[in-house]
């Protein structure tokens, strides 16, 4: 059974830096993508990025480009996401997740384990 848990949000003001973290249990880790959602009250759980299992290709979405950076350690089973500029929009629950393949995008169906979740909250 694979768990994933994320550790690292926090209340920020805007303009500000978070880490989110994301350790992973189990063996298959590094065989495979992994991504970032998020879920802010009241709306549907969005993409945000995600990474190939070797970490040599990402993808984001329009709303975080050129602010976030995903990145993962496959020896320490760890996900990164590095967070800059943040804004209030960007205030939600962060969560991990694990995709099936080597490649993986924004659909929640590409990916079979979630964590639990990071509350990251930016203030004006």
């Amino acid at each position: 059974q694979v768990q994933l848990v994320e550790s690292g949000g926090g209340l920020v003001q805007a303009g500000g830096s978070l880490r989110l973290s994301c350790a992973a249990s189990g063996r298959s880790f590094s065989s495979t993508a992994m991504g970032w959602f998020r879920q802010a009250p009241g709306k549907e759980r969005e993409f945000v990025a995600a990474i190939s299992y070797s970490g040599t290709t990402t993808y984001y979405a329009d709303s975080v480009k050129g602010r976030f950076t995903i990145s993962r350690d496959n020896a320490k089973n760890t996900v990164f996401l590095q967070m800059n500029s943040l804004k209030p929009e960007d205030t939600a629950v962060y969560y991990c997740a694990k995709a099936r393949g080597y490649y993986s995008g924004s659909a929640v169906e590409q990916y079979d384990y979630w964590g639990q979740g990071t509350q990251v909250t930016v203030s004006s």
